[in-house]
């Protein structure tokens, strides 16, 4: 696993809920924050995409972790700080280093 891959199926997830939800979805870049760029993306729909994502990606991520926020706090995430999380619970989970690959 690679952050391109996290990256990309985080998209994917982002951009079916907003399908499923019958709303628009903005570009998804490395700098946009789901939190705020997408509607209706709140505290009832992230657990949901935090759930999905976890299933795609075959690892746990806690009901109490919002990887959309810094933690602690109410303060969003970009696409690639959240997937920067992600590996790290990958990471974390594994007891390997994953690597970590940046698009161009």
């Amino acid at each position: 696993m690679n952050a391109d891959f996290v990256r990309e199926k985080l998209v994917e997830v982002l951009q079916l809920i907003q399908a499923t939800s019958g709303l628009d979805c903005p570009k998804l870049e490395g700098t946009t924050k789901p939190t705020e760029a997408l509607a209706e993306f709140d505290s009832k729909i992230w657990p949901v995409a935090i759930g999905i994502l976890a299933s795609k990606l075959d690892i746990s991520i806690a009901d109490d972790v919002n990887i959309f926020a810094q933690e602690k706090s109410c303060i969003a995430l970009t696409i690639d700080e959240t997937v920067a999380v992600v590996m790290k619970l990958a990471e974390e989970q594994s007891g390997e280093t994953v690597k970590q690959v940046k698009l161009k």
